[in-house]
């Protein structure tokens, strides 16, 4: 904190001289002329009079003893730019030829109180000025530039348009000043800053800032670039982390400053925005300075003169800052013509002998503030450092050249007016009021003069062109306006935005791009979810849903992929599905397929061994021609689910669900044909001759194709209706396009398949009623269980089917089919295969002789 200190006491001291001669101060400091034909009034701030102890002088009235003079260096650049364009127009031979243009530059006090001194002592030339009195010898300027701050050209024109001299400002431009029913005599030379809140809105989206903090001043200017910024902001999702308003009476020693400075300086913001001028909120700069905050990026409007606050020996709290400038024409003489400026040339100038004697080792006398030898060799003020001046032309300065041009083609078009209506002598004075220069000023104000060339202003207000500069100061002092971008917004080109990042020098303790956000970006897999209270720019980010995707980062909501495609694993790609089905290859498949296979083979074993043993009593007691088309309908019922296997096409998924209805009706109808015959037989005991026609009929055989006809009926008004047709399943698995048939209709699905179950339940209902039949080679029982396992297996199917999709749901069909196949052939035909192949003993005439109630066998030997 020491060296701090110290180190700040040399700043201050590098900046003050104190001049204990008063008289010099009071003969010279307030103005220099210099003699014209005509002459142009300039009221600068060009140095700050204060004093600590308020000791009077005892020999100069309003003065003190301990006066102290601060320098405005930067602002000795208006200066310059003055005595620069006159000295063009002098040399310019066709314009105003024969007459010179002088000028009369005074000292602007920044107290509002005594503002008005110096145009009272611009109008009076006396010490102690009195309002309406004129004691000069001096010709008369006919018109006088103020500025830089709109307040003092605001009081200055009130007081002018008195006398309706005519008055032209050169500072930022301001929409009060613009009234011409307030300031009928008053123009302003700085175009308007119509599109400077996109511009800097554009700045912030080009480095993705969405959070930023807003220092505006406490006046019209501030409510009026309030409102353009939040419109601005507003429509591109910017948001406005906090808003400060600085009145312009606070200083760098204000209370409410320094509360404010410490919110913005906890602010999450990194980037902050200062609107103003040099003059309104300098209390601002002073304390940023201060505080050394080198932690934020500050977007600056040309009016701010950030290197009058510069720190020559600290770190700078303003390098890396970013400033909007009005861009102009580029006047290279005017940086040589600088270069030449020295005390020798100019000796009315009073400002330039205290330069080379603070910046030079001059010697100077206190008496005449004139100096004397011992001056540093080709000293020039191109030789201070930037923060202190900068030989570049600054917008006020091209302004005031501007300004300097209107007066000198004014005064041309009214010279060439009055000799045409009242010629005079050569040689002779212009002779003319102010209030007469106004008409000629008012028109020549709306053109742009630079080096003789006019442009007019309704092209030129269509065209906004603003500079991006970056302001390097590191190492301090350096002082440097780096141009690494431009905005322009043209009726015939558009709009257009560059910016050069590599060129940028960010504030310290930034190695890259600052951010400035409320929330992290949503990386791509991610959407933003607004945090309820806050602004648009505070958020939460949610993982996208399933099967949907964010490519982008902070996309507002997810993109659902395509029916074709499925979100990858981290969500910010949709891939193509790839198709699939129930393939062979598969091990599900494989695995249904070599059951099918299996037991496919099995029945046409059974089926041989029952041919091979036709003539045995356990084969002709069941019915041979039934067990027959029985085995030869499961046979083809296993070989039918081979149909739900590989990939579908038209004409398997039409067959799929009409072969396995039609078959399993024949084979349904064959149980039932064989549990009615068995009923029948055993219920015959003296058979009736219905019940021996029936027999001897074999009337239960007729069974099998009329239950087969109606389900015949069913398939086919299913097929003409709505039938099976190749379908995709694009949800069923994940990143796969399932391959699967559609039966069309549901109904005629659930009629196929109730048909079935009603068989069966009839079946079960035959078989039950003669489960307890005595017999050696009873069957009923066996069916009864076989039909059980039939309903069980497809009551079941229902749910299960409708709650699984894809592959899965078709492996469940044929499980089903292949285990209601199984239920028959297990249950109504292995018994008989154990007795025939391994009990052949119970298989004969013999066995059933012995056997207690056989005479009802005899019923049971159909062929």
């Amino acid at each position: 904190m020491f060296w701090i200190f110290i180190l700040g006491l040399l700043y201050i001291l590098s900046f003050v001289c104190a001049f204990t001669d008063n008289e010099c101060y009071v003969t010279s400091n307030d103005y220099f002329y210099h003699n014209g034909d005509v002459t142009i009034g300039a009221i600068f701030p060009l140095h700050i009079a204060y004093t600590g102890n308020k000791v009077p002088d005892k020999y100069v009235p309003y003065n003190f003893q301990d006066l102290r003079i601060q320098y405005k260096f930067k602002n000795y650049q208006f200066v310059l730019a003055l005595m620069f364009a006159i000295e063009e127009i002098n040399r310019n031979p066709h314009l105003l030829p024969n007459t010179t243009i002088g000028y009369d530059i005074y000292n602007m006090l920044y107290t509002e109180k005594n503002i008005l001194y110096s145009v009272f002592l611009w109008r009076t030339w006396i010490r102690h000025p009195l309002p309406n009195c004129d004691c000069g010898n001096k010709k008369k300027s006919p018109v006088v530039l103020t500025g830089p701050s709109w307040s003092a050209s605001a009081h200055i024109g009130a007081l002018l348009k008195l006398y309706k001299i005519p008055q032209l400002t050169f500072g930022p431009f301001d929409s009060i000043l613009n009234d011409q029913s307030q300031f009928n005599s008053l123009y302003q030379m700085a175009p308007k800053d119509t599109s400077l809140s996109l511009a800097i809105v554009l700045l912030m989206l080009h480095f993705s800032w969405s959070w930023v903090g807003l220092i505006l001043p406490d006046d019209h200017r501030g409510t009026q670039i309030l409102s353009d910024l939040r419109e601005n902001m507003e429509s591109h999702g910017i948001c406005i982390a906090f808003l400060k308003m600085i009145s312009g009476t606070w200083n760098a020693f204000s209370n409410a400053l320094w509360k404010n400075m410490e919110k913005i300086e906890k602010s999450s913001a990194n980037v902050i925005v200062i609107y103003g001028d040099i003059v309104s909120v300098q209390g601002l700069m002073r304390h940023i300075v201060h505080l050394l905050v080198t932690w934020k990026v500050w977007v600056l409007n040309s009016s701010w003169d950030v290197d009058t606050h510069s720190d020559y020996f600290m770190v700078e709290s303003f390098h890396g800052s970013l400033i909007f400038s009005h861009h102009h024409e580029e006047i290279v003489e005017f940086m040589n013509f600088v270069q030449t400026v020295n005390p020798y040339k100019y000796p009315d100038d009073d400002y330039l002998p205290k330069f080379w004697y603070l910046f030079f080792k001059c010697s100077f006398s206190k008496f005449d503030c004139q100096l004397l030898e011992n001056c540093q060799p080709n000293a020039s003020l191109d030789l201070l450092p930037r923060h202190l001046f900068d030989p570049a032309m600054s917008d006020e300065g091209y302004n005031i050249y501007n300004a300097v041009y209107a007066v000198a083609y004014s005064l041309h078009e009214m010279n060439l007016q009055q000799i045409q209506t009242q010629p005079y002598a050569n040689g002779e004075d212009m002779v003319f009021s102010p209030w007469q220069l106004l008409p000629f000023l008012k028109k020549m104000v709306k053109k742009s003069h630079v080096r003789g060339h006019t442009v007019i202003d309704a092209e030129r207000n269509l065209d906004t062109y603003y500079d991006i500069l970056n302001f390097w100061n590191f190492p301090s002092g350096l002082g440097l306006k780096v141009k690494v971008g431009s905005y322009s917004l043209s009726a015939h080109q558009g709009l257009q935005f560059s910016l050069f990042e590599q060129m940028i020098q960010w504030p310290m303790g930034f190695t890259t791009i600052p951010r400035s956000v409320c929330s992290e970006s949503c990386r791509p897999g991610f959407r933003k979810a607004a945090q309820e209270g806050k602004d648009v720019c505070c958020f939460d980010c949610t993982p996208c849903a399933d099967n949907e995707i964010s490519n982008e980062t902070d996309m507002d909501r997810c993109v659902k992929c395509p029916e074709s495609h499925y979100a990858n694993s981290e969500k910010n790609h949709c891939l193509q599905k790839s198709f699939t089905f129930l393939a062979y290859e598969e091990p599900l498949g494989m695995a249904l397929t070599i059951t099918a296979l299996c037991f496919s083979v099995l029945t046409a074993v059974i089926l041989v061994v029952f041919v091979k043993h036709r003539d045995t009593p356990i084969v002709k007691a069941n019915n041979r021609a039934l067990s027959y088309t029985l085995l030869l309908t499961l046979f083809i019922c296993f070989l039918s689910s081979l149909l739900f296997i590989g990939q579908p096409n038209t004409n398997t998924c039409v067959l799929q669900q009409t072969v396995f209805g039609i078959l399993f009706t024949v084979a349904l109808s064959t149980v039932l044909a064989k549990a009615i015959t068995v009923v029948i037989a055993f219920k015959a005991t003296v058979p009736a001759r219905m019940v021996r026609w029936l027999m001897v009929s074999r009337a239960p055989n007729f069974i099998i194709p009329i239950c087969t006809m109606i389900q015949l009926v069913i398939c086919g008004i299913w097929l003409v209706t709505a039938p099976p047709f190749i379908d995709q399943d694009t949800h069923a698995e994940h990143g796969h396009i399932i391959i699967v048939c559609n039966m069309g209709s549901t109904v005629a699905f659930h009629t196929v398949l109730g048909y079935l179950c009603s068989l069966a339940l009839g079946s079960y209902t035959m078989a039950f009623l003669s489960r307890n039949l005595p017999d050696t080679f009873n069957e009923a029982k066996f069916l009864s269980f076989s039909m059980q396992v039939f309903f069980c297996v497809w009551i079941t199917f229902l749910p299960v089917y409708h709650s699984t999709k894809g592959k899965v749901m078709v492996a469940m069909e044929v499980f089903s089919i292949l285990a209601s196949s199984i239920a028959l052939l297990g249950l109504i035909f292995v018994p008989k295969c154990y007795i025939i192949l391994l009990r052949p003993e119970k298989n004969s005439s013999l066995g059933i002789r012995h056997k207690k109630h056989s005479r009802r066998n005899i019923h049971l030997n159909f062929h």
